[in-house]
């Protein structure tokens, strides 16, 4: 299968060049137009990793796959490095469509989305707020905003939340002064590290072989919390999200609720949750059996949506 690694002007933010690589699919005639999937990985991922895996397998059932770093992290440009604001994250989407749509190969009317983990979360938001999106879908989908709000089980209130909203905030200060930029993990740093068998699988897949990447360190800028812990992905989905809708979760995974939220919320009629029975959250990345299940599904959602 044919691969581009391609580096663009961030359309909303012109010093940002993102980094990104479109996947073919086999047969390509760049005199045709295709219908084009953008994916998005997970906080704290790159497009090396599970993303990347997605975007490969989808691309060989007939697409035209664009994967892509977000702004401040991967090979995508941007200072402070690490740096996880939600709402950037959102707008990376729209800034990638954008650059789809000045490729001639692309069918602009025929552009869907999806994303992994928080990339999930980012990808719905992004749906709300821009309507080229014409299919959504997400595998084990995080809201970023009630994970660190609520917890990965939903068992923390959100006002309890205050001190991560502080915490924020002294970082910005920190920063501010010249000192080193202040981080935080975004997956367990050590095995010991993690509350839980399921997380402790997101250190095994971020901190050993199974799939540590160069450019994926796993923590962010401390500051992020600041935009993190208000930040909604699915905020006004009542009212405008409003295209196709395919949540893929595991049956034993901890953060389903999040893709029960979505489902409960999003004004379309056109929505379906697939359930991968055996699965939790960390397998769906990257097991073989897992992710072509998944990949089935949504070939098969994208085919007839777009």
């Amino acid at each position: 299968m044919a691969q581009q690694k391609v580096n663009f002007k961030n359309s909303n933010n012109q010093s940002i060049m993102m980094s990104a690589v479109i996947n073919f699919p086999k047969g390509f005639d760049p005199n045709k137009k295709y219908a084009a999937i953008v994916v998005s990985h997970p906080g704290g991922g790159v497009k090396e990793q599970t993303a990347g895996l997605y975007a490969r397998k989808i691309a060989e059932q007939g697409f035209l796959t664009i994967v892509y770093d977000a702004s401040y992290q991967g090979e995508s440009t941007g200072e402070p490095r690490q740096l996880e604001n939600p709402y950037i994250r959102t707008e990376d989407i729209s800034a990638v469509i954008d650059y789809l749509t000045t490729l001639p190969y692309v069918d602009s009317e025929k552009i869907g989305a999806m994303g992994i983990c928080a990339g999930g979360g980012y990808t719905a938001n992004a749906a709300i707020n821009d309507h080229r999106i014409k299919a959504v879908a997400m595998v084990s989908a995080v809201n970023i905003g009630s994970m660190f709000r609520n917890g990965w089980e939903n068992n923390v209130k959100d006002a309890d939340a205050l001190p991560y909203l502080l915490a924020g905030a002294n970082a910005r200060t920190n920063d501010a002064s010249g000192a080193a930029i202040a981080t935080m993990p975004l997956a367990p740093v050590k095995k010991e590290d993690a509350p839980n068998a399921e997380l402790e699988e997101a250190w095994e897949y971020y901190h050993t072989d199974r799939c540590q990447y160069p450019t994926a360190p796993g923590f962010a800028t401390a500051r992020s919390l600041a935009q993190i812990i208000t930040y909604d992905a699915y905020h006004k989905a009542e009212a405008f999200f409003t295209q196709p809708l395919l949540t893929v979760v595991g049956s034993n995974a901890g953060s389903k609720w999040m893709s029960d939220e979505l489902m409960d919320r999003a004004a379309t009629a056109d929505k379906k949750m697939y359930v991968v029975e055996g699965a939790n959250h960390m397998s769906l990345y990257d097991r073989e059996n897992y992710v072509n299940e998944a990949t089935a599904v949504l070939s098969s959602f994208f085919g007839d949506k777009l």
